[in-house]
C-alpha cells in the first residue's frame, strides 16, 4: 500500500502564515527588521517545499537547498542584531555557507546532505552558547522580560539543531523501504521547525530597543565596590527602573559604566542578573503603590512594567504569590 503526498498542503498553509507575520513585523515598531527578514526567508522556504514536494515542480528542488542554507545564518544575524549589536558588513561573511551549498549543488550534490545539516547545527550551537548566560548577554532586550528572551532564543537554537533530524528520518525511511514517506517527513517535520522559528520570533518577549552607543569595555573604571555604590545611588536617586523601555545597554549609557562592568558588578553584589535586580526594584515600588491604595493595574504601569504577563511573572518570583493574593493578605493583616 503506497503513501501519497499529504492532500492538504501543510507547507502552503505555514508559508502563508509566516509571510503575513513577516509583513506585519516589518511594519511594526520596537522590532528588529532582520527578524522580519528571517521569517520571510522561512516563508519562502515553506512555499518552495510545497512546490517541490506537493506540486512536484522540479525546478524548486534546486532552490530548496539554497534557501535552506540562508536560514541558520539569518537566524544568527537576527539574534546578534536584536540583542547585542547593529548589523555590519562583516555579517556578509555568513553567506559563505550558501556559497558552499551552491558550489556543492553544481559539482557534488551528494555533499548537500552533510553540508546543510552542518550549517544548522553550527549556528544553532552558536545561539545556544551565547544565550546560555541569560538576559545579561542581551543588552538590547527589555529588562522587564527577564530571562524569557534568552530562553526563547535557546529554543530557536535547539530547533535549528533539531531540524537536521528530518534528514536522518528520510535516510531511515529509504533504508527501511519506505521512500514514499519522504514528502510527509519534509512537510510535517521540516516545515514544522520553520513554523516554530517564525512564531517564537514574534513573541512579545522578543521585543527589543534600537542599538544604542555604550561605554567601551576597556574604559578605566574604579573598583567593584565603587561601581556598586554608584549603582545603588543612581537607583535610589534617578529610579531608572521606572522606564518600561529600559535595557542593559540603555542603563549602561545613562550611568557611563560599560555593560560588562555593570552586569558583573550587579551579579557579584546581588547574586542576580541585571533584569532580576531591576525587576525586583519595580516589584518593591509596585507593592508600595498598592499599599497606598493604587490599583494593581496602575501600580503595574507606574512601577515600570508594560505587560501584565511580565508583571505577574516577576511579582510571583519576588513575592512568592500573585499581586491580588499579596494585596488581600496585606489588607486583611
Amino acid at each position: 500500500m503506497s503513501c501519497n503526498v499529504p492532500t492538504f498542503p501543510i507547507p502552503v498553509f505555514v508559508g502563508c502564515i509566516l509571510a503575513y507575520t513577516a509583513i506585519r513585523l516589518w511594519q511594526g515598531h520596537h522590532r528588529n527588521i532582520l527578524v522580519a527578514v528571517l521569517i520571510g526567508i522561512c516563508a519562502v522556504q515553506s512555499m518552495i517545499i510545497a512546490l517541490a514536494q506537493h506540486y512536484e515542480v522540479s525546478s524548486m528542488r534546486i532552490l530548496q537547498p539554497i534557501i535552506a542554507s540562508l536560514i541558520p545564518a539569518s537566524t544568527w544575524i537576527a539574534y546578534q542584531n536584536a540583542n547585542i549589536r547593529a548589523p555590519s558588513y562583516q555579517d556578509l561573511q555568513h553567506l559563505f555557507g550558501t556559497v558552499l551549498v551552491i558550489g556543492a549543488l553544481l559539482s557534488t550534490p551528494q555533499f548537500l546532505d552533510l553540508l546543510i545539516p552542518a550549517l544548522f547545527v553550527f549556528y544553532g550551537t552558536l545561539i545556544l552558547y551565547c544565550a546560555k548566560n541569560g538576559a545579561d548577554t542581551q543588552p538590547n532586550a527589555l529588562l522587564s522580560s527577564g530571562d524569557l528572551p534568552a530562553q526563547l532564543w535557546t529554543v530557536i537554537g535547539i530547533t535549528l539543531i533539531a531540524s537536521t533530524f528530518s534528514d536522518v528520518l528520510i535516510v531511515l525511511a529509504i533504508i527501511l523501504g519506505y521512500p514514499e514517506l519522504r514528502p510527509w517527513i519534509i512537510s510535517i517535520f521540516s516545515v514544522g521547525n520553520l513554523f516554530v522559528i517564525g512564531i517564537l520570533s514574534i513573541s512579545p518577549h522578543m521585543e527589543t530597543k534600537p542599538n544604542e552607543p555604550t561605554q567601551k569595555a576597556d574604559a578605566p573604571m574604579p573598583a567593584d565596590e565603587g561601581i556598586w555604590d554608584r549603582i545603588q545611588t543612581y537607583m535610589n536617586d534617578k529610579k531608572p527602573y521606572l522606564d518600561p523601555d529600559l535595557t542593559l545597554s540603555r542603563l549602561s549609557r545613562m550611568m557611563g559604566i560599560p555593560v560588562k562592568d555593570l552586569s558583573s558588578t550587579i551579579n557579584r553584589a546581588t547574586g542576580e542578573s541585571v533584569s532580576r535586580y531591576i525587576n525586583a526594584a519595580r516589584i518593591t515600588t509596585a507593592q508600595a503603590l498598592m499599599q497606598n491604595s493604587e490599583s494593581i493595574t496602575d501600580a503595574m504601569f507606574q512601577s515600570g512594567f508594560n505587560t501584565k504577563s511580565n508583571f505577574n511573572r516577576e511579582f510571583l518570583r519576588v513575592s512568592g504569590t500573585s499581586p491580588s493574593v499579596w494585596l488581600s493578605t496585606k489588607q486583611s493583616g
